[in-house]
């Protein structure tokens, strides 16, 4: 039945602030970007490996309530390859990391970083052969 993830939709405060993290400091590559005058909003759609990260900004949206135990969406996890390569490169692009943390159960390493409106991202680099 499910084949895949087809794409995560996620929605911004500051359109252009979110645009230039995910596409500028994440380098995640612009597939699709609309403005709706009718609803006063854009519509960002950026390449993921097989999947799309679709940004929309709606004016007057809520803040987050908590993070990252709120119900609803806890995190937006990316896989990495080197997960000490990845953080130093985030660092250098200006992105807080938290420190590099060992998953006891799948022997994962995982760390945390923040998009502008404080949503939770995490890396990940899977133990498991294959799973990278």
């Amino acid at each position: 039945m499910l084949q895949a993830v087809h794409h995560v939709a996620i929605i911004v405060s500051d359109y252009e602030k979110s645009k230039a993290f995910y596409v500028d400091t994440l380098g995640l590559e612009v597939v699709r970007e609309n403005y709706r005058a009718d609803r006063g909003s854009y519509k960002l759609d950026v390449k993921l490996g097989d999947c799309e990260l679709e940004i929309f900004s709606f004016p007057g949206s809520p803040q987050r309530l908590t993070r990252p135990e709120a119900c609803g969406l806890r995190h937006l996890a990316f896989r990495v390859a080197d997960i000490h390569e990845a953080v130093a490169e985030l660092e250098r692009r200006g992105v807080e990391v938290e420190p590099i943390r060992l998953d006891a159960y799948t022997g994962d390493l995982y760390t945390f970083f923040m998009d502008p409106d404080g949503l939770p991202l995490e890396l990940k680099q899977c133990a498991a052969p294959g799973q990278n």
